[in-house]
């Protein structure tokens, strides 16, 4: 059983949805990085339910820090986060879960614990165990920001409707990250909400594509295979509950195009090697190339909706119906991207250290 990612830097995740508390370890942290703790809150913020295109059920999300810091910073020590569950209703997944949610880990989870899983919420499956995922990479992130490296996301499609893709990638990226819901012009939130809206409305739920950047990489760092930061970065976002599909650049458009149209020509900008175009998403050979890095996710439909949907009874092996209850989101991606900036930003902070040396984020050196 394996809940841990990194190399340099090392997460481990913990905790059940309806469980005490939910909680993340970061170990391999370099003494002195400062632990801003508005920023933390803000970023959590970004993750929590909001109004009618979101669940029910809002957790405050008041988080501690119980080891690894002292005085403001990081001491260098395995740093523990713990996050409260305190707004459970466990009644609505009953005394055993037997006939599993399509789509969702219901069915996985048995295979591989045999029963002894806890299954109220999903349990460990949840998205729930995002939020502290959110302030440990809140953590890094800003670090990396210290450092003049900026994550953002913004949905870029959604049931049909689009927003624009980035055009200044910085500024964008500030732009959105102060947004409770993130896209990058106001005509694109009006008619994502009321897609969300429209589903939620039905019983039913919506999924979408996050458009994600990275600016102010150096160039250098990833390595040419198995620790491309095409792969690592992969590794880390389909890690996340719900992301089913990710490419980098152009990605699958790729097959559209000819060499000619799809190469990234160099140039000289103001004394420093840039590309007139970025297909390849700011990386070449596994190796960030300066550019941003950009990809896309694809966040599936929340699995679990209120409509009745065939299954399985696993206790009599038959067929059966489920319409399941509790409070279930009509659409995660809004939330999701506070999840994908987090981890792409732990993923980014083991990079670096990787390639400059342990005390790289450190504001002590």
């Amino acid at each position: 059983m394996k809940n841990s990612f990194g190399s340099s830097i090392i997460i481990t995740l913990f905790g059940e949805s309806h469980g005490d508390c939910i909680g993340a370890v970061l170990d391999g942290l370099a003494p002195g990085i400062k632990i801003n703790h508005e920023y933390i809150s803000e970023k959590l913020s970004l993750r929590r339910p909001a109004g009618r295109i979101s669940t029910a059920r809002v957790e405050a999300d008041e988080y501690e820090i119980v080891s690894g810091s002292f005085n403001g910073y990081t001491t260098g020590t395995p740093l523990c986060i713990l996050i409260k569950n305190t707004n459970k209703r466990s009644s609505d997944y009953g005394e055993r879960l037997d006939v599993p949610r399509p789509s969702h880990a219901d069915y996985t989870a048995r295979m591989k614990y045999h029963g002894f899983e806890d299954h109220r919420g999903g349990g460990h499956f949840s998205g729930r165990i995002t939020a502290a995922l959110v302030a440990a990479g809140a953590i890094l992130a800003s670090a990396l920001e210290n450092k003049g490296i900026y994550i953002g996301s913004h949905i870029t499609e959604l049931h049909g409707a689009f927003d624009r893709p980035f055009e200044n990638i910085k500024s964008d990226i500030q732009l959105v990250n102060k947004k409770q819901f993130p896209t990058l012009t106001e005509n694109a939130e009006i008619s994502m909400k009321k897609e969300i809206e429209k589903a939620a409305a039905t019983g039913d739920s919506v999924g979408g594509i996050l458009e994600s950047g990275i600016v102010g990489l150096p160039a250098g760092v990833g390595e040419p295979w198995f620790d491309s930061m095409e792969s690592v970065l992969s590794h880390g976002l389909f890690s996340i509950p719900a992301v089913k599909g990710v490419e980098f650049g152009l990605g699958f458009a790729f097959a559209d195009v000819y060499g000619s149209e799809g190469n990234d020509a160099f140039y000289i900008n103001d004394g420093r090697i840039a590309t007139k175009s970025n297909n390849n998403g700011g990386i070449n050979g596994g190796i960030t190339n300066g550019m941003p890095v950009i990809f896309r996710t694809v966040i599936k439909p929340t699995p679990s909706i209120l409509k009745e949907q065939d299954s399985v009874s696993l206790s009599m092996m038959e067929d059966a119906t489920l319409k399941t209850v509790g409070r279930h989101d009509p659409a995660i991606i809004h939330r999701a991207r506070a999840v994908v900036d987090a981890m792409t930003a732990i993923v980014v902070a083991d990079m670096l250290t990787l390639r400059f040396g342990t005390d790289y984020l450190s504001e002590k050196i």
